[in-house]
């Protein structure tokens, strides 16, 4: 069986494309809670380093395979 891989190569860098969104979505959301609350939430700090963890990653990843993000 032959798989088209420039099909394939598509299809993976769409949903790469599409987690990025996300992740960038995810983070602003978790950025303006931060913003505000008035006291110190350490739950939350950590959600939002875990998202700009994740989101930086992505990002990386879509440089090395030269992905455009439009």
């Amino acid at each position: 069986m032959f798989f088209n891989k420039q099909k394939l190569r598509k299809e993976y860098d769409e949903n790469l494309v599409q987690l990025i969104k996300q992740t960038k979505q995810e983070l602003e959301n978790l950025q303006q809670i931060e913003d505000l609350v008035d006291d110190f939430n350490l739950d939350t700090m950590v959600q939002k380093k875990i998202a700009e963890s994740k989101y930086f990653y992505l990002f990386k990843e879509a440089r090395i395979r030269r992905v455009q993000i439009r």
